[in-house]
Formats: C-alpha cells, structure tokens, sequence
C-alpha cells in the first residue's frame, strides 16, 4: 500500500519555463464520492487506474496500476462521467523538490494549480514565488471534484 501526502496551491505566475517535463493527461472517474475514488488516467502514452482513499489531514491510502491504453480508452469513453478532467502537467523543480504544475483544460481551463508529493505532513518544502494561496484543504480542488464542479461552473471562476 502507498501513501500519498500532497499539498496544494494556486499558481500566480508562469513557472513553465523551468518545466523538466511536460505530459498531457486526460482522465475520469469511475467511482468519486466522499470516500474512496477510483480514477482512469492516460498521460502521454501510458494509462493507470489508481484507487485514493479518503483524505485524512494532507494524507491518503493510494493504490496505481499500469493498464493498456486501449482498455483506458475504452473506460473514459464508455465508463467515466463527464466532463473528462483534461490538463497539461508540467515538472518544475524547486529547491530539491519537483513540483508538479498542472494547467487545466475544458470545463477546468484558467485553473492553474501546483502539487507537491511529500514524505511527511510536517514536511515544509520552500516555496517557489510562483506559489499563491495554499488550497489543500480545499476539497473544489481535487480532480473528482473538479469533474463533478468544473472551475468553468464557479462563481467569479474562469
């Protein structure tokens, strides 16, 4: 069983320009409710379904296989809800750590958020000065509930 411990924030400027990778991805939810999700994702060339348990603090049970693309397809286009989540990631290392900045499309597009994947809760990485509002605990940002309330949608948003 893998952990993942993430912080969130809002991106304020446009880090990309340090970006060490760049993928497309593309994804959607079989299962997305206020507990476990289930998610089919296909980034670039490869495809993953990942199961994510409920958020405890900054942390949550996270569980990734490798699937074939085709069965990918097959799901986003006959299995998963809409609108899909569509979005560019870009790496961008900051301080020793690699920041993942993802650029949203579709229904989601003007929203720009960055990630970053820690070890520990307590962990304190510097942030870089694209970085704005802290928004982990904000449960509109995750991605199943970004497909269920698209940014598009929110009042004042995109």
């Amino acid at each position: 069983m893998s952990r993942e411990i993430e912080r969130k924030f809002l991106v304020v400027g446009e880090p990309w320009h340090h970006a060490v990778a760049r993928v497309a991805i593309r994804q959607g939810f079989l299962c997305a409710g206020t507990g476990p999700t289930v998610r089919v994702r296909i980034a670039d060339d490869r495809a993953y379904l990942t199961i994510k348990g409920a958020m405890k603090g900054l942390t949550r049970d996270e569980f990734e296989y490798a699937i074939p693309v085709a069965d990918a397809v097959a799901m986003l286009d006959t299995l998963c809800s809409r609108p899909l989540i569509e979005k560019v990631r870009y790496t961008v290392p900051h301080a020793g750590y690699a920041w993942s900045v993802d650029a949203f499309a579709g229904d989601n597009a003007g929203l720009v958020v960055a990630e970053i994947e820690l070890e520990d809760e307590h962990e304190m990485p510097a942030l870089p000065p694209w970085v704005g509002q802290e928004v982990s605990d904000d449960p509109r940002y995750l991605n199943a509930n970004l497909q269920r309330h698209p940014f598009s949608r929110w009042q004042g948003g995109g």
